[in-house]
């Protein structure tokens, strides 16, 4: 049977998926109100209208709150080391660049000790979906200040309060070599959250996106005034970026029409301390990607792969001769 005939039959017998074919057996762990809760609903829906195959994606995490979504999605998941989560991604996608990859990490998991990966993965602009939680503290290890803490928030590590200015994830990517889409999503406003995943999703290069997600335990009132207000929230729309829905319209009246291929702009907006942004800032498909450069050097066939194992396991293996050279032996 031909390869052709073969997608054919699967095709015929593919059933549509639905969002319960990629939720896990496993209930997420989250705490009731935490903002992971809307970011996984997102990819899961994501999902669901790509119709992607849970065999064909793979979720990518370090350590932290956010990085138990794998274990909560139907599909392929690597539960890394604590900042490592993009290495291990971009060693999946450049190996099996068929599969969909999308990379969960934390404030502190993605800009602190996983900062040097941020910046190297922004300049390779492989083919890949970055989601950052951002909910600007340690969840998982129970109030510990993060780079993305607001100065002066008392912690367990900063008793007295938080002695830095808060790093922004937003002009540190926007700054970095080959960046090619940077946007920014808020998880109280569930539409817009999955309009820029999916945007993010379809954009040929890495996508970056800062979420902005609430901590009910830890960092409780952190967001309340931009949910109270819907006014302190910008909403950057354009024909290449967002499209506001009319019920969200008579909600968020603060729009700008901002042209994602404005970098300066992009940075302007990035800045604003007063409101939040909202949609994509920076978008430029024309960046090149390293995984597509590198592309046809050494293609992955079965045969290439059992090469590389055997003469990885030769390197440790003990052969008869080897043993009766050493004396060794029973």
């Amino acid at each position: 049977m031909t390869a052709s005939m073969s997608q054919c039959l699967l095709q015929m017998v593919r059933t549509d998926y639905t969002m319960s074919d990629y939720q896990s057996e496993i209930a997420p762990r989250w705490c009731a109100g935490c903002g992971d809760n809307a970011i996984l609903a997102a990819m899961q829906r994501l999902c669901r209208d790509e119709q992607l195959p849970p065999e064909k994606t793979v979720c990518v995490s370090g350590i932290g709150c956010a990085s138990r979504l794998p274990h909560y999605m139907n599909a392929y998941g690597f539960h890394g080391i604590h900042g490592r989560a993009l290495p291990v991604a971009e060693g999946i996608k450049i190996r099996r660049p068929d599969l969909q990859v999308f990379v969960t990490t934390g404030d502190g998991d993605c800009c602190s000790i996983g900062a040097a990966h941020w910046i190297h993965a922004v300049r390779y602009n492989m083919n890949m979906t970055l989601l950052l939680h951002d909910n600007e503290v340690y969840g998982l290890t129970k109030k510990q200040a993060s780079p993305t803490s607001p100065k002066g928030l008392k912690s367990n590590t900063t008793p007295f309060g938080a002695t830095l200015n808060a790093l922004n994830p937003l002009t540190v990517t926007l700054g970095i070599t080959n960046v090619s889409f940077v946007a920014q999503a808020v998880d109280w406003i569930p539409d817009l959250l999955y309009d820029i995943v999916s945007k993010a999703y379809h954009h040929k290069g890495f996508s970056f996106i800062r979420i902005l997600q609430r901590c009910p335990n830890f960092m409780e009132h952190r967001f309340d005034d931009y949910v109270r207000d819907p006014s302190s929230t910008r909403i950057l729309t354009h024909g290449n970026g967002l499209r506001l829905k009319p019920e969200l319209s008579r909600v968020y009246k603060n729009q700008q029409t901002h042209d994602p291929l404005d970098l300066a702009e992009a940075l302007t907006l990035a800045r604003l301390e007063d409101e939040i942004p909202v949609g994509i800032l920076y978008n430029d498909p024309s960046v090149p990607c390293y995984d597509e450069l590198r592309a046809g050097e050494r293609p992955s066939t079965p045969a290439l792969v059992e090469t590389v194992l055997n003469e990885e396991f030769d390197k440790v293996g003990i052969w008869p001769a080897t043993a009766a050279a050493s004396g060794s032996g029973a």
